[in-house]
């Protein structure tokens, strides 16, 4: 940050005093007046810029810390996080969760990201070591559910680990977070899903759902992702009309 330069180039919003000083630390890295390793202002030139008391700086630099946007150093303060840590993601965790009954915005969110994350692969080339990969959760799914008493929870397994495994193809750590979050928020309604699938005999439609994103990703057919997604979500759709 550059010398003589205050934090606070902007008055506090009208949220509660803890968000704001959070708002105002995260723009600053944003927009780079605070880079990865600078030290943060000292708790009294926060409170003098920022027109707050000690008690709500305290509170905000604890909770950035705790998503692993800042670490604190003793004796010599508070620095920018230097490095990517996945606890930087739970606030978007957080925020789902309280909005869960939104399903429609979900569906979007995973509809838009399941896109763009095949677009994103294909563009890869994906190797062959990758869709054996796809092709072993394929066939795990198949086992799971060619038994007497098909389990769920197996189920869910392999088709978690058949999309997640797409999403790291992509090398974005960010992108596999992002997808991992979603996944977990979604595991009622994927449970849901699963059941109706298993109760409706509809086991192979569902196996051929996941084999027809195989042929789009190793054929490279962009003009195909957006309606091997759409199809992927027919069960969601099913489950939103009887909300």
């Amino acid at each position: 940050m550059g010398e003589g330069k205050s934090l606070l180039s902007t008055s506090l919003q009208n949220k509660s005093v803890v968000e704001s000083i959070i708002d105002r630390i995260v723009s600053a890295i944003i927009e780079g007046e605070l880079g990865p390793g600078d030290r943060l202002p000292t708790e009294m030139e926060l409170c003098r810029d920022l027109g707050v008391g000690r008690n709500s700086v305290r509170e905000a630099i604890k909770k950035l810390e705790a998503y692993g946007v800042v670490y604190i150093k003793r004796a010599e303060g508070t620095f920018v996080s230097e490095t990517y840590n996945r606890r930087m993601l739970d606030p978007m965790l957080y925020g789902m969760i309280l909005q869960k009954d939104s399903w429609q915005d979900l569906i979007e969110l995973r509809r838009v990201l399941d896109i763009g994350t095949l677009d994103v692969v294909i563009s890869h080339q994906v190797t062959e070591e990758q869709l054996d990969t796809l092709k072993a959760c394929v066939e795990q799914m198949e086992r799971a559910m060619d038994v007497e008493k098909p389990s769920v929870t197996a189920i869910m397994e392999a088709d978690s680990e058949f999309h997640m495994a797409i999403a790291r193809f992509t090398g974005n750590e960010q992108l596999v977070n992002i997808t991992d979050y979603i996944t977990r928020i979604t595991i009622p309604s994927r449970r849901k899903t699963i059941k109706r699938v298993l109760e409706q005999g509809g086991t192979e439609h569902f196996i051929d759902l996941h084999r027809q994103l195989i042929q789009v990703i190793e054929h490279q057919q962009y003009e195909q992702i957006s309606k091997a997604v759409m199809d992927h979500y027919v069960y969601w759709k099913e489950e939103e009309q009887e909300m």
